[in-house]
Formats: C-alpha cells, structure tokens, sequence
C-alpha cells in the first residue's frame, strides 16, 4: 500500500466520515466523495485543480484551429436550417400542387355534362335546375 492512499478516505455519500478529515473533492460519476487530513485536504484539491486546468490548456486548440471550428458549425447549423426549409417548401408546394391538381380534376369531371348542352338546348333534356 502506498504512503498517498493511508492518508486517503473515499466515503459514499452519507456514509461516516472520520474525525479531522475533510472533503477534498466529489466524484459525481462514482458518487463518492475523497477525504484527507484537515490540513492536507486544501493543498491536494488545489493541486488537482492546477492539474487539471494546466491539462486542459495544453490541450486548447490553437486560435486559428477554434476560429476554423466556430466557422465549420455556423456553416453546418446554416446548411441544416436551408435543408429545414427547403423540405418544407417542397412539401408545402407538392401539397398545392396536389390540391390545384384535384381541383382540375373535378372541374373535368364536372365538364362531362356539357356533352349534354346540346340535348338540352334542343328541349330534349331537362335542366338539373328545373323541377
């Protein structure tokens, strides 16, 4: 057993925590929250801290390489709203399209009794609005 874990307490939340050790820092993923001595658990959470934000500056694209990221997403987010639209639009379109095509084909259909006009000019047919 190393000399860092004698000193170091992992207790789940709730659980009893020895006397004189204080939380340093919480694991949301475990649920588990790592105790030290009182003076010792200040030093180590600020340790972790540095380590941690120094690891995440080293790792920090450069600014040319974040500016080409920030550009790519607004293109990608444009590109999918002009999709968005443009489905919408064809779809709105197909739907007219479809009802002006309906609507030829009742006026067709209606169209098929002027073949009677002329039995109903010449009295040989009754106009449907007499009665």
């Amino acid at each position: 057993m190393s000399f860092a874990f004698k000193f170091r307490r992992e207790a789940v939340d709730g659980a009893p925590v020895p006397r004189w050790w204080r939380m340093a820092w919480h694991q949301p993923a475990r649920n588990t929250s790592v105790y030290y001595p009182i003076p010792l658990h200040w030093f180590l959470r600020v340790i972790r801290e540095f380590a941690y934000r120094l690891r995440v500056a080293l790792r920090a694209p450069r600014i040319e390489d974040s500016e080409v990221l920030a550009m790519q997403l607004a293109n990608r987010d444009r590109q999918r709203f002009a999709d968005e639209y443009a489905r919408g639009y064809l779809a709105g379109w197909r739907e007219c399209f479809q009802t002006c095509l309906d609507a030829v084909e009742q006026e067709i259909a209606r169209a098929d009794g002027i073949w009677g006009v002329g039995e109903l000019l010449s009295g040989g047919l009754r106009s449907p609005h007499e009665n």
